[in-house]
């Protein structure tokens, strides 16, 4: 649900229109790594003034998923080896945390829809959607993680998530997938038998298997 505190500000709407088409874009992969923006390119996109454009972009740029040179010039970060390997090593720590904190609110209806988002990464993979296995492959993750309820920690995540989107889309052209991730089926299993161990362990490997290929 979401509550307005203000009288129906376009502006305000307007920029929250701009940030969270840009943010699902960027996390999602839909914008390459590297991909300079302009505010006029974006106001044009959205159908929006620079006003609410500027906004957004700096509020990506805070969040990490954009960044801005010196000279003003936007766009979707190249990350170096090194905060690749950050990156992944966050998203070990939270997200096996997270796992760990949803797997006593693990009942079978999750486990169940869990199963059948994996099925849907089966299908775009064979389809060779990028952007829908990075989609279906984040909504398999925070479908988990919901369970936590621990919002902040999975605020943190998702913040790291933006910032990987466009570099997550490199790793996928470079994986060639042909079928889901293997440890996804594991972090069913471990969920199913209640083994925390096994769910740390897969979660763990999961999340920076792929990301350790970049980086080689």
């Amino acid at each position: 649900m979401q509550i307005t505190t203000r009288h129906s500000d376009p502006s305000a709407s307007a920029h929250d229109r701009v940030y969270r088409g840009l943010r699902t874009r960027i996390m999602h992969g839909q914008i390459p790594p590297g991909q300079a923006l302009t505010l006029r390119g974006i106001g044009r996109e959205f159908d929006v003034s620079m006003t609410p454009a500027r906004e957004a972009v700096q509020r990506l740029v805070a969040e990490g998923a954009l960044s801005m040179s010196a000279s003003g010039r936007v766009a979707t970060p190249e990350l170096s080896n090194e905060r690749i390997e950050e990156l992944a090593a966050l998203r070990a720590l939270i997200e096996v945390e997270l796992a760990s904190r949803a797997l006593p609110r693990a009942h079978m209806a999750l486990i169940d829809r869990l199963q059948a988002i994996n099925a849907g990464i089966a299908d775009v993979v064979s389809n060779r959607d990028a952007v829908g296995y990075i989609r279906t492959n984040l909504e398999f993750h925070r479908t988990l993680y919901l369970r936590a309820q621990a919002p902040a920690m999975l605020a943190m995540c998702e913040t790291v998530w933006l910032q990987l989107g466009p570099t997550m889309r490199a790793l996928y052209s470079r994986l060639r997938r042909s079928e889901p991730p293997q440890y996804h089926r594991l972090i069913i299993a471990a969920l199913k038998a209640g083994d925390e161990p096994g769910l740390r362990l897969a979660v763990r490997s999961d999340v920076t298997q792929g990301l350790r290929m970049l980086t080689t």
